[in-house]
């Protein structure tokens, strides 16, 4: 019988043929225990399914939407999912996590997982539910923004169906399109590229069973408890203001990245700030679907309309490419969800030329930093990949240095050719190594030791020991939250995190899941991470910063200098590796491979 919160199943899909084909891969127990679900069970399956050192964009190259133990349950924040592949952008295993209706009927169409692979003749979307798997042609969706496409087939299918779909810059293989539903993102990595390379513009799922638990009543008194404890003060920015309320704190302590990494403060940051733009331009407050929080904040934009902003896509198309007017980067925020790009790639790309120009590198002398004209101008030219600058920036920051040369890479702001997302490395040192050594590249939510950082129990300028312990045991948490899956802004309210999640997981499951599990579990999907990873070619000559964090300190505002040297990176790293049993490459050893279930 399968454990609580599962239907032990996951759908592989070939859109190849006419009509679509479906199987049925089963999921052992053990496999659903050691991985949880989300992320962690999206590891396993890409391992299981992934051909060895594949193009990313081949047809054999699967996309995974996989789903949690706790969706559709009333937990709150449990209606999210994630989506997994090797990506486009950086050769690398990517992952990424979203909340929608989408989740929900994704999980009640009876599966644990809907794997895509293959490359339909047409344009198309993909239809999933109860009774199977259909492929119907849409040529009709061609250029259209992900939302209208959303639109368009509600309109012909039916609003019983919830969708996932790409934009113009997914069917056009930017490398860091995304893919979108209900107006939320599943952002890096180029899962959207993904998706358009298999000639897919939407997947469409339908509700047509329910969610088991083991003990209804104890889940259900869990969820009022959850629910009550997620309207705490550890909450309170997040419905009160928003993610945006981080941008003057950190530009307070120099943290914001500001003119490609050039400075740490933002002098015109106050005019992007939540605090003047809530008085002036908030209009709603929304929350994600099964919430309690209400993070997701909604201001008026010039012209008419609205835009949902968070602190990413303010501080990637603002401080980061010198742009300081509202309406400028409320313009370019939209912009982006219109063509389906990631904002973070985006606007550290973006970001990146600026300098090149700057520097005599490339001849677009009409690209500045803080013009809002050029950076709107620019996003079209990647969403359109118009040939010259457009098609050299669809390939992000990484590629398009070395295409450039002249030692742009140096100062290119990506970490496995990922982008840097909005924290200074060299004044959060903890932060520092967990985007060095964090298997999707530069990201912040799989490696939040920003948290340790700022917490005032280290000095975030002196990388050591401490630093290694802080950003091992915040990857440990992200990894179980990504796979039970729970939102990160939950993470404050839990005082003995993986006990409570323990507590959480049993009364759905019916296992008898211990604290000390969760953990192993947590080790067991980091680890699996990088063994995909080394599979495909990482070595620790990938675990590494740009060189402009490891050779040019910061002046702070504070009158400190913020120094982060290599020698000082490459001994955490070496702490790290040992921390988490890896050989001098950052492998897993032999017995950990064991454990992995591989």
């Amino acid at each position: 019988m399968t454990a609580g919160g599962y239907s032990g199943r996951a759908l592989v899909v070939d859109v190849s043929a006419t009509s679509a084909t479906g199987a049925v891969l089963d999921l052992p127990e053990r496999v659903l225990r050691a991985y949880l679900g989300g992320v962690g069970l999206g590891t396993w399956l890409l391992h299981r399914l992934v051909p060895a050192r594949v193009d990313p964009l081949a047809p054999e190259a699967p996309l995974a939407f996989v789903f949690s133990p706790l969706v559709g349950t009333p937990l709150t924040t449990s209606a999210k999912f994630a989506v997994l592949a090797k990506s486009p952008l950086t050769g690398l295993l990517t992952d990424a996590l979203a909340s929608s209706q989408f989740a929900i009927a994704g999980k009640l169409t009876g599966h644990d997982a809907i794997v895509v692979r293959g490359r339909a003749a047409e344009l198309s979307v993909l239809l999933v539910d109860g009774s199977g798997v259909r492929l119907e042609p849409a040529p009709e969706l061609a250029g259209m923004s992900a939302a209208a496409a959303e639109a368009a087939v509600k309109e012909r299918f039916g609003r019983g169906w919830r969708t996932a779909a790409i934009g113009p810059a997914g069917e056009r293989g930017v490398r860091y399109a995304t893919i979108s539903h209900d107006g939320r993102h599943a952002g890096r990595g180029g899962l959207g590229a993904v998706l358009g390379a298999k000639n897919l513009k939407a997947v469409l799922v339908r509700a047509s069973t329910k969610v088991e638990v083991a003990d209804p009543a104890a889940v259900l008194a869990a969820a009022k408890d959850l629910r009550q404890r997620s309207f705490g003060p550890a909450t309170a920015k997040y419905r009160e203001l928003g993610t945006l309320a981080n941008l003057l704190a950190f530009n307070a302590v120099s943290t914001l990245p500001t003119r490609n990494f050039t400075a740490a403060t933002f002098a015109e940051a106050p005019r992007l700030a939540a605090e003047e733009l809530h008085e002036l331009r908030g209009v709603a407050r929304n929350s994600c679907a099964s919430c309690s929080i209400g993070c997701e904040h909604i201001y008026s934009r010039k012209g008419g309309g609205s835009q949902r902003m968070e602190y990413e896509n303010v501080f990637a198309l603002g401080p980061l490419c010198g742009v300081s007017d509202p309406d400028d980067v409320f313009a370019a925020s939209a912009r982006c969800d219109e063509l389906g790009l990631d904002t973070i790639s985006a606007g550290g790309t973006i970001a990146w030329a600026m300098e090149c120009v700057e520097r005599g590198l490339i001849d677009e002398p009409w690209l500045k930093f803080g013009d809002g004209a050029a950076l709107l101008r620019t996003l079209d030219l990647i969403g359109s990949r118009e040939p010259g600058l457009g098609e050299l920036l669809a390939l992000g920051s990484r590629a398009a240095a070395e295409v450039v040369g002249h030692g742009s890479i140096d100062f290119a702001p990506q970490v496995k050719g990922l982008e840097l997302p909005g924290y200074e490395p060299r004044s959060l040192q903890s932060m520092a190594l967990g985007l060095a050594v964090n298997a999707r590249g530069a990201d912040h939510n799989r490696s939040g030791a920003y948290e340790a950082d700022l917490s005032g129990e280290l000095d975030r300028l002196s990388g050591g020991p401490a630093h290694v312990a802080a950003a091992i045991g915040t990857e440990d948490r992200a990894a179980v939250m990504d796979s039970m899956i729970l939102c990160k802004f939950l993470r404050g309210i839990f005082t003995e995190p993986f006990d409570e999640w323990a507590t959480l997981l049993r009364p759905v499951t019916g296992w008898d899941v211990t604290a000390d599990e969760l953990r192993a579990a947590a080790r067991r999907i980091v680890l699996a991470k990088r063994a995909f990873n080394a599979r495909e070619g990482a070595t620790a000559a990938d675990d590494v910063l740009p060189r402009r964090m490891l050779d040019t300190p910061l002046l702070l505002g504070s009158g400190r200098t913020a120094t982060l040297t290599a020698e000082r990176l490459r001994t955490m790293v070496a702490g790290y590796y040992s921390g988490r049993g890896l050989d001098a490459e950052g492998r897993p050893a032999p017995a950990d491979l064991a454990d992995l279930l591989l």
